[in-house]
């Protein structure tokens, strides 16, 4: 059963769409579809910043699962597109819980990846009778080194990458990238923060896959040393983006990054040291074994903390939940939640 390749199931359009009003200025969108009568999951997604799509829908059997989808505030069809105000993980987890009691569940799955699976972590943590079982992907704890990783240290890796974002920046603005980058997105100025809001999105879906599924930016050099071709990254540009274009990237951009200037708001040391309180809630762990955005060892650690959780490290994958042998994955573990929830 192990060596079965799982695919998503086929495209499926939501069925209902609702506003959950928090009583300050964000309206939280969110979503129903599969089943109305199945098992209740509820999809986190990622980013910070990222928002939700269509085909976070196709890891659940909708045959089985009446599956939720949420876009944090600020984030896809929230409102105020990118308002940080009143923007915490705390009013997050809150967040979450007042929709499923708008939905009238008393408890359900929890899915998440990236991000998300610090929400899916910390949302267990507060509301553990709410939560029946736990999906998480591609750790991240928000720790001071997965975050220095982030936003430096994975130059070991990517170097081209790296230099793409911070040539992006005047010299003298180089060495601290996150505050350089923090004073271009939340300029008042389109001009300025539409394109520097791209630049720093593309970062991140630069090192997303082991392989790169849009390789248009790479060219091949062939060394005078060598009959193997090295491939290497050239600058990443900012295409032309129409206005609403440049408004989600402008919205992605200042959520992430008042989130990372917080430190996400979570103590991540703190958290994985609180996750053996949840040993009695079945629990998947799937990790991309050269995951560049979320590194394997958060997933490693957590693993040491909750013994229970049934853990894969995918060998052929990186961070996107796209890639074959992490879609597969999560796939086989929402089958194998069926009969658990």
């Amino acid at each position: 059963m192990q060596n079965k390749t799982y695919n998503l199931y086929p495209e499926l359009p939501a069925k209902d769409f609702f506003t959950l009003k928090t009583g300050s200025m964000h309206d939280v969108y969110y979503e129903m579809c599969g089943n109305p009568k199945g098992a209740p999951v509820v999809f986190l997604h990622g980013g910070p910043g990222s928002g939700s799509n269509p085909t976070q829908r196709r890891f659940f059997d909708p045959a089985h699962y009446c599956i939720i989808l949420i876009d944090q505030r600020g984030c896809g069809r929230s409102t105020p597109q990118g308002e940080i105000s009143n923007n915490t993980t705390d009013d997050l987890l809150l967040d979450i819980d007042n929709i499923r009691e708008a939905l009238g569940f008393q408890s359900w799955l929890v899915f998440g990846g990236s991000w998300g699976s610090t929400l899916a972590l910390g949302y267990a943590l507060k509301f553990t009778e709410r939560v029946n079982g736990l999906i998480l992907r591609g750790i991240f704890l928000s720790r001071p080194q997965e975050l220095n990783w982030f936003l430096g240290d994975i130059t070991h890796f990517y170097p081209d990458a790296w230099q793409a974002l911070i040539e992006y920046l005047p010299k003298e603005s180089q060495q601290n990238v996150l505050q350089a980058y923090h004073d271009l997105v939340f300029s008042d100025d389109a001009e300025v923060s539409v394109p520097a809001a791209a630049q720093w999105n593309a970062y991140e879906n630069a090192i997303m896959r082991l392989i790169p599924a849009d390789t248009s930016h790479t060219s091949t050099q062939k060394s005078n040393n060598s009959n193997q071709d090295s491939v290497y990254q050239k600058p990443l540009t900012t295409p032309s983006l129409t206005l609403e274009q440049g408004l989600i990237e402008v919205a992605r951009a200042r959520v992430q990054i008042h989130y990372i200037v917080n430190d996400c708001f979570v103590d991540g040391e703190a958290m994985l040291a609180n996750c053996h309180q949840l040993a009695h809630i079945p629990t998947a762990i799937v990790q991309g074994r050269y995951d560049m955005v979320c590194p394997p060892k958060s997933a490693w650690d957590l693993k040491q903390v909750m013994p229970h959780a049934e853990f894969y490290m995918i060998q052929d994958a990186g961070h996107s939940a796209m890639e074959t042998g992490i879609t597969s994955a999560l796939v086989r573990a929402t089958e194998a939640f069926k009969s658990k929830v």
